[in-house]
């Protein structure tokens, strides 16, 4: 499984690094604006990643408006549903307006509130077939 880990937080980032690296490659940045980049890239290279988990508050552009950018990407190349990568939003925000705008305007898969616990993230990948 081939994993973006995009989060302003280095101990977070090195958390989810830890979590996932067992099930496959790990790229981490702590820039929205990277992450698009990086997520764009791997599918023009080809190889895109399977999982995204994207942290909402972030100092450049907030996660929200990367994960509709990532979303409109894949629209824009015509990537079939079944083959979108599965996105996962992260924030120590517990808002039921993030949770519905993450979810209803921006399409992300799941929502996880910090702090992440191994069984919780583990969880609901395991929802979505990328680890059995």
């Amino acid at each position: 499984m081939k994993t973006l880990i995009a989060d302003d937080d280095e101990s977070s980032r090195r958390l989810l690094q830890n979590i996932l690296s067992p099930y496959g490659e790990c790229v981490l940045t702590e820039s929205s604006s990277k992450a698009v980049e990086l997520f764009k890239h791997s599918y023009e290279q080809r190889q895109p990643f399977q999982l995204v988990c994207l942290d909402i508050m972030m100092p450049d552009i907030d996660g929200q408006a990367a994960l509709a950018m990532m979303r409109d990407f894949e629209k824009d190349h015509n990537v079939s549903q079944n083959d979108k990568t599965i996105i996962i939003m992260i924030t120590a925000l517990n808002s039921m307006q993030t949770v519905v705008s993450s979810f209803e305007d921006g399409g992300c898969n799941a929502y996880l509130t910090k702090p992440i616990t191994r069984r919780s993230l583990i969880n609901k990948i395991k929802k979505y077939g990328l680890i059995d």
